[in-house]
């Protein structure tokens, strides 16, 4: 069968077309398995949860997830209703009149796509005889301890056997592809493999088990990749049954995919098959109809944050908050990984050259990720009521002053200064003035935390003795807890607190793609990432200059940790030299880069692992033409920003003096980005395997200043 032409993602502005021909989807069924499906565990929720309306814009009703059934997530999340198809519903039938109980729903998010559901519980009497099919299809045996690799071996039991039903029922019309996320939901794929169930197999990898406990354990993972016994490392972490799991889902699938191109080398080493696409992640981009309005919102949420800054730091208040930055790191708790310690010893380095330059400049810096906590500290309430106390008297007084003033000029008098506020009036403001003061220095955290001495943030802040004095040019606030609209500290959510701060520091070692400097960039907030993370691989390959577009890159892989940190301190250094007129043109390229992460783009990657899979099941049906892998575009430096000496070298982060001349025209430069995309870039992961993670691949160009090696190399990453 021959694929016709798809023109549904051919629209999106500046971004070039499409080749590939699209599938019959009238003809098709597409299942997406993930245990995230209605259940937010961490980012595969995001992943599907934001994918749902453009893979329903294309498949219609022929598209239903399935997830783990979780009572309270049903009620809240997902509309109960009746199967469309019949074959769907028949298959349903099957399993819940032996024993089992399926819920089939709309799941109310955007696109509400179809969602089946599988109860676990109600299955769990089945558990020793699946154990043992599982034994006979692939010999993997699964402790009776482990609770979740149990509960993932009821899931894609009930899976395999539902889509067994479904096949029977349809014989072979229309045809299936199931497309399955990370390794619980790949013992679905190895059975239904195993059983010779006609499926088109796809199967994601977001992060690799192993690669995510090797890197938690402080492993020089990277530099290591080609040396580490995998079986022994697995069998030392009590997690060899769920690594082989893992690798039998990736061996089985018919398409292996990955989320970034650095998650393809570490699957190469880790599960030894190279990823055949690589699929990144992304967000459902809104454009405003003004294009002015995102500054708008920035300017709108950093006020809420200045007031927050202003109770928390009452009696110390001796910075100028217009010349305040606010920087931020937020996600899961992982230290390392995540590159908080990094990022502390930068912040250490930073207040030392601010205070050698003295710097005018203020920094604070968000920790916003969630620990053990017993509620808030009293501390920093009181400092919210202060604040508070301190408004409502002002605004008395104001009253006041108002009034008389207003008295005085029906007169025809000039007002006496000295008279129109009296005694009572300085009275109540010199008490207002003595509540503020404050014999200790803010406080690092909102919160009472209950590991406070072992804490690694905690133990690292005293380390570098950052404790908000009054000569540190650098604050420290620890938010342990996500943030939230009904706070008593903070009353804001994620979103209209990112974009009401200047700069989002994501310096990871292990983050396989990296939402959050994604987010940041489609609110039109600068950040900084690694060449260790999906996202900063990405836009490495994609923008020719990142840090112009307020995208920074520190290098992690091909640096030590000293002159990575000494790379991201120079960043941060030059961000707080800009100019307001500077950050303004920087949020406003940063936010053009959002076209990039809209999976109105991203999706045709999806697309074409799904032709890839029907390909290489039923090629009797199916032929796939030589699809052009270089196909692509890359964003150049940005048109007012003038040529560096040499192409091949990243400007500094600080803009030249030339952007604050009045002819810089935003409408313009953006036009120009929009005709000036040019290729080439890589859609399969094939190109970045071949090359040699070694770093003796670099190539050292000298003379270069030591903070501007820069290293040549086959990869793009």
């Amino acid at each position: 069968m021959r694929l016709s032409r798809s023109l549904s993602i051919t629209s999106l502005s500046g971004l070039p077309l499409w080749e590939e021909e699209s599938l019959p989807v009238q003809d098709l069924l597409l299942f997406e398995v993930s245990w995230e499906v209605t259940n937010k565990v961490g980012g595969i929720y995001t992943v599907i949860q934001t994918k749902a309306k453009i893979t329903v814009d294309e498949w219609g009703e022929n598209y239903i997830m399935m997830g783990p059934y979780y009572e309270h997530n049903f009620k809240t999340q997902v509309e109960k209703c009746e199967p469309p198809n019949q074959a769907i519903k028949a298959a349903m039938d099957s399993l819940n009149n032996n024993g089992c109980q399926v819920h089939f729903g709309r799941w109310l998010i955007e696109g509400s796509p179809y969602v089946i559901l599988f109860d676990i519980g109600a299955a769990a009497w089945n558990l020793d005889r699946w154990k043992g099919d599982l034994w006979n299809a692939c010999s993997i045996g699964l402790p009776y301890h482990d609770r979740e690799a149990n509960d993932s071996l009821i899931f894609g039991s009930l899976v395999a056997w539902f889509f067994k039903e479904l096949t029977d029922q349809l014989q072979d019309k229309p045809n299936v592809i199931a497309h399955f996320h990370e390794w619980q939901a790949g013992t679905g794929l190895v059975l239904s493999r195993s059983r010779k169930i006609p499926l088109a197999t796809v199967f994601t990898t977001h992060a690799t088990l192993l690669g995510r406990y090797l890197c938690a354990g402080n492993a020089d993972f990277y530099n290591n990749l080609d040396k580490f016994n995998i079986d022994q490392e697995a069998g030392e972490r009590q997690i060899y049954h769920r690594y082989c799991l893992e690798r039998a889902a990736v061996h089985c699938a018919h398409v292996f995919t990955t989320v970034s191109q650095i998650t393809a080398v570490e699957a190469n080493h880790m599960l030894h098959r190279q990823p055949d696409v690589v699929t990144p992640n992304g967000l459902n981009v809104r454009k405003f109809s003004a294009m002015h309005e995102f500054q708008n919102l920035h300017s709108m949420n950093k006020a809420k944050i200045q007031e927050f800054v202003r109770g928390h730091f009452y009696g110390h208040l001796d910075f100028n908050l217009e010349k305040t930055l606010f920087f931020f790191i937020a996600g899961r708790y992982e230290f390392s990984n995540k590159g908080a310690d990094l990022f502390l010893e930068s912040l250490s380095r930073l207040n030392y050259l601010l205070r050698v330059h003295k710097s005018d400049v203020t920094v604070v810096v968000f920790f916003i990720m969630p620990a053990k906590t017993n509620n808030f500290n009293v501390e920093s309430l009181k400092g919210q009521a202060v604040r508070k106390q301190l408004w409502d008297t002002a605004q008395s007084v104001k009253e006041k002053f108002g009034k008389r003033l207003y008295e005085s000029l029906l007169r025809g008098e000039i007002p006496d200064m000295s008279k129109i506020l009296d005694r009572d009036d300085f009275t109540i403001m010199k008490r207002a003035i003595y509540a503020t003061q404050r014999h200790t220095f803010p406080p690092v955290t909102t919160h009472n935390m209950l590991d406070d001495s072992t804490d690694p943030i905690l133990s690292n802040i005293r380390r570098i003795g950052l404790f908000n004095g009054r000569n540190d040019r650098v604050k420290i606030v620890f938010h342990p807890e996500f943030l939230s609209s009904t706070s008593p500290l903070l009353p804001m959510d994620y979103e209209e607190f990112v974009r009401g701060c200047h700069l989002g520091v994501f310096p990871s070692y292990y983050e396989p793609w990296g939402y959050t400097p994604g987010e940041c960039t489609v609110m039109g907030i600068p950040s900084v990432t690694t060449n260790l993370s999906g996202f900063g691989c990405f836009m490495e390959e994609h923008v020719s200059d990142p840090s112009e577009y307020g995208i920074y890159i520190v290098d992690r892989r091909f640096r030590s940790a000293d002159e990575s940190c000494n790379q991201l301190t120079q960043f941060l250094f030059s961000f707080c030299q800009q100019s307001r007129r500077q950050r303004i043109i920087q949020r406003n390229r940063t936010e053009r880069l959002s076209d990039l992460l809209d999976w109105r783009y991203l999706g045709r990657f999806y697309m074409h692992a799904r032709h890839l899979a029907l390909s290489r099941s039923f090629p009797g049906k199916f032929k796939m033409d030589h699809l052009n892998l270089t196909q692509g575009f890359r964003y150049p430096r940005p048109a007012s920003v003038p040529p560096s000496p040499s192409a091949s070298l990243h400007s500094t982060p600080h803009h030249s003096d030339e952007e604050d001349d009045d002819t810089y025209d935003e409408e313009e430069e953006a036009e120009k980005d929009r005709q000036n995309i040019k290729a080439p870039f890589t859609l399969g992961a094939e190109s970045a395997l071949s090359c040699s993670s070694s770093s003796d691949s670099r190539t050292y160009l000298h003379p270069l200043p030591s903070e501007n090696v820069l290293y040549l190399s086959d990869c793009s990453f």
